[in-house]
């Protein structure tokens, strides 16, 4: 196991080969944190990827579609098995690590530390009777915080590895819920926003009502494709592969897009607006489970729920912030099977127009951007991308867009001094 070895697997994989040499340094850097840490080598090694969304801005909690990929930058995981019932786990690139006991309730933990106390204290609680102890390290070329989906990565590598190292995915319980990679998107998602799923019990998660687009790119993306998903249920709609001659290019605003903090409750109220839209049709029509649901219910729902919301009385809530939170959910669900369709048959235009809009109505209507996102996507429009848009949680984050591959490496210095360019990866990886 070397990490040159590891690298080559990777492109073999489906990482553009441009990346072989990040990705062996990025491996020989995990290798040695962990040496470091355990005094071993690991027994198990995975690639876990960031996540792209093109189009599909906060609709998959509340039934909508989307269109994602995932990245050619995430983490390399690695985890050998300890036999103390503790895990320990190492950040690779600074040293810090946080070690703890998956039964045992702590202190209140920060940062990346909060997220494998709910990972690890999710699986001790869902899966009784299976030791729990690992270390693990990780490393990370994926900028955090920048709507690429960094924590919920993190989160996957960490329960991938606990999982394996426990012996979990061949238990009884894990295969009575657990059937596909799918499942296992579900799964994660639930781990982070603390929902059941099938018969393994919830808990508070990390305090976000998010969906599960995120886990589906990272557990089910397809190197040099992009995926039309469906959510609640989540299932497949779509896949077109990426044209040979476009890439994305990628740039951090630098404003973090955090889930967690101040940015937790203007994030939860979007999901929370979906939420109340579907209590207010559920109130005087047929039950549906998602508001996607209940507008694809019959041609005229979009409409017989704006007339609900007009008569609405719900706390906190103007029947005109309602409207606008609809309006958003609707034209950006309706984006993802003309995205697909443009992107199937090469069409830049279609693409740059689709972006344009889908980034007017997160200004607009979601309210999710801050004005270095909706710059960044201007002045990527003004040097002459075809098609440029924020994505993710917003509040911050990040933009796409979407060039010529032979123009790429000249237009992404050009923009930001940090921007990089990327084409689909594969999913989750065991190398």
């Amino acid at each position: 196991m070397t990490s040159a070895a590891l690298a080559e697997t990777l492109i073999e994989r489906g990482i553009d080969p441009t990346e072989l040499d990040a990705k062996r340094d990025l491996f020989q850097l995990v290798l040695a944190g962990f040496e470091r840490a355990a005094a071993r080598f690991p027994q198990h090694v995975w690639w876990v990827p960031g996540r792209l969304e093109v189009f599909g801005k906060h609709t998959d909690y509340a039934g909508g579609r989307t269109l994602i990929c995932a990245l050619p930058r995430g983490f390399a995981v690695v985890a050998a098995p300890r036999r103390d019932g503790l895990v320990r786990v190492v950040d690779a690139w600074s040293g810090d690590s946080v070690t703890l006991q998956p039964t045992t309730p702590t202190a209140a933990l920060g940062g990346w530390h909060h997220y494998v106390e709910v990972v690890a204290q999710r699986l001790a609680r869902n899966f009784p009777g299976h030791a729990i102890s690992a270390d693990v390290a990780f490393a990370s070329d994926l900028p955090p915080a920048a709507g690429m989906s960094s924590s919920s990565a993190l989160m996957v590598g960490v329960a991938t590895a606990l999982i394996r190292v426990a012996g979990i995915d061949s238990s009884r319980e894990w295969n009575a819920n657990v059937k596909s990679p799918l499942d296992a998107a579900g799964y994660y998602a639930c781990i982070e926003n603390g929902s059941a799923f099938g018969t393994l019990e919830g808990d508070a998660g990390v305090g976000t009502h998010g969906g599960s687009e995120d886990h589906a790119a990272i557990l089910t993306g397809t190197a040099g494709h992009l995926s039309a998903m469906s959510f609640v249920p989540m299932r497949p709609i779509g896949r077109s592969r990426m044209p040979d001659d476009w890439r994305f290019v990628l740039a951090s605003s630098g404003i973090a897009a955090e889930k967690t903090g101040a940015a937790l409750a203007p994030y939860n109220r979007l999901s929370e607006g979906t939420r109340l839209l579907l209590q207010v049709w559920n109130s005087q029509e047929a039950q549906a489970a998602s508001l996607g649901a209940a507008l694809a219910s019959s041609p005229q729902a979009v409409d017989r729920l704006r007339d609900l919301v007009r008569g609405s009385t719900i706390a906190g809530w103007s029947s005109d912030a309602l409207t606008k939170r609809l309006d958003h959910f609707v034209r950006e669900d309706a984006r993802i099977l003309e995205a697909l369709d443009a992107f199937s048959r090469g069409d830049r235009a279609r693409v740059a127009a689709l972006a344009h809009d889908s980034q007017v109505d997160a200004e607009t209507r979601l309210g999710n951007q801050v004005p270095e996102t909706s710059s960044l996507a201007r002045t990527a429009e003004a040097l002459g991308a075809h098609g440029a848009c924020s994505f993710g949680a917003g509040f911050g984050g990040s933009v796409w867009a979407l060039v010529d591959r032979s123009a790429a490496n000249q237009f992404a210095p050009a923009w930001h001094r940090r921007a990089f360019v990327a084409s689909p990866g594969p999913a989750l990886t065991e190398l």
